[in-house]
């Protein structure tokens, strides 16, 4: 799948499948087919089918179906046709997951741990499963021994997996239950492991932006200084790597890197060096991601106010901030 294309650059536009142009198909049919029908349940049972065991752009498709296909229907349609299908306990378990975290509640926590284990059971080298029980924990709040329990099961079906390490971002922040300490904890033992390509290597820049929107979120002079926060330290030293590397053609080659491109180019101009995001932008293409643009306004329109600025510092020759 190219990551990247070559022609003119696009207007900006929010993309869910993020350039999977076969999850973007199925994503089509389903909008026009409606909602819980089992012909929707057998396109996506296709799709995870012929995925097969790419667990990078399993996890991506299996996310992406399960936000759109929540509280459709679907999911269950598929379930009680096959439920001892490991796709369709996966995917049942993904939308439960979606809407508990959207509810901020999970009414039936031991049904949703019985059908991933059944999952694991039925694929063991998958690391879905413990993916959505790392998230249930995000809801449920488990005991830190179960959580690393999970992350380990997770971790060693596949290292650098995407989705495990964004859930245990999510989960260790202070918006969740967790602290700032925690996070920097998590990050600062796994930066110098992960590879400068792997699947989750955003994973320091994406908590770095997460700390910094909730210093613009306190206001005063936390907000008016929390540009500073990606000046020192290490993480200087990755805003510095990953603007020279990720948007290189053939650097990433993750199913989401177009989101984690989105990221970058979003720090680069909270770090006022707005010139410098414009080969990311130009890499993009146009595909936009909510988050983090929508804080603070239309992601689209944030997106292309912050493209605007780099064109104009990269003219200009200067940092653009």
């Amino acid at each position: 799948m190219p990551l990247f294309s070559t022609r003119p650059n696009r207007r900006p536009r929010i993309s869910r499948s993020l350039g999977d142009t076969q999850l973007a198909k199925v994503l089509g049919k389903l909008s026009k087919r409606g909602s819980g029908k089992a012909a929707d349940a057998e396109l996506i049972a296709e799709l995870l089918d012929e995925t097969g065991d790419d667990w990078d752009l399993r996890g991506h498709r299996v996310s992406v179906l399960a936000g759109a296909a929540s509280g459709t229907g679907i999911a269950e349609t598929w379930l009680e046709r096959e439920p001892d299908d490991a796709d369709a306990l996966v995917f049942h378990s993904w939308t439960t997951l979606v809407r508990a975290l959207e509810e901020r509640r999970l009414d039936d926590t031991d049904t949703l741990i019985t059908r991933c284990h059944r999952a694991a059971e039925l694929s063991p080298e998958d690391p879905l499963p413990w993916v959505v029980l790392l998230g249930t924990a995000r809801v449920v709040r488990f005991d830190h021994k179960d959580v690393d329990a999970l992350w380990r099961q997770a971790t060693d079906r596949d290292p650098w997996n995407r989705e495990a390490f964004l859930q245990m971002l999510a989960l260790l922040s202070p918006e969740e239950g967790g602290s700032s300490a925690s996070v920097l904890d998590f990050v600062d033992a796994v930066r110098t492991r992960i590879p400068a390509n792997a699947p989750c290597a955003a994973v320091e820049l994406t908590a770095a932006v997460r700390q910094y929107q909730g210093l613009l979120a306190q206001g005063g002079m936390r907000a008016m200084t929390a540009g500073q926060l990606f000046e020192s330290g290490h993480l200087a030293a990755a805003l510095h790597q990953a603007a020279a590397l990720w948007p290189k053609p053939g650097f990433f080659q993750h199913a989401a890197a177009p989101a984690d491109l989105n990221v970058l180019a979003y720090a680069l101009c909270a770090a006022g060096r707005a010139a410098d995001a414009h080969p990311v932008f130009q890499a993009l293409q146009g595909t936009v991601t909510p988050w983090p643009w929508d804080v603070d306004g239309p992601a689209v329109q944030r997106y292309e106010q912050h493209m605007a600025k780099a064109e104009r510092g990269r003219q200009g020759g200067i940092g653009g901030g």
